[in-house]
């Protein structure tokens, strides 16, 4: 397998290019780290970010399944 496949391979399977998809999977990482960093503070002042953990894990969950959809109809 050339090395330039295994950069590709998996963005193309989704019908994306190899920078649209990590675009995607930074947004989508970033969001994590930042509702990840707000579910810690929620730990120790509950009364803090309440949902913030759970929106964030929704929204990403959600924008997956419609791209993958959208990759289906390509």
């Amino acid at each position: 397998m050339k090395i330039s496949k295994l950069f590709t391979h998996h963005p193309k399977s989704n019908g994306e290019t190899y920078f649209e998809h990590m675009r995607c999977a930074s947004y989508y990482g970033l969001r994590m780290v930042v509702s990840g960093l707000a579910a810690i503070v929620h730990s120790v002042l509950p009364f803090i970010f309440e949902t913030a953990a759970s929106d964030c894990a929704k929204m990403v969950n959600k924008e997956v399944e419609r791209r993958k959809l959208q990759s289906i109809d390509k």
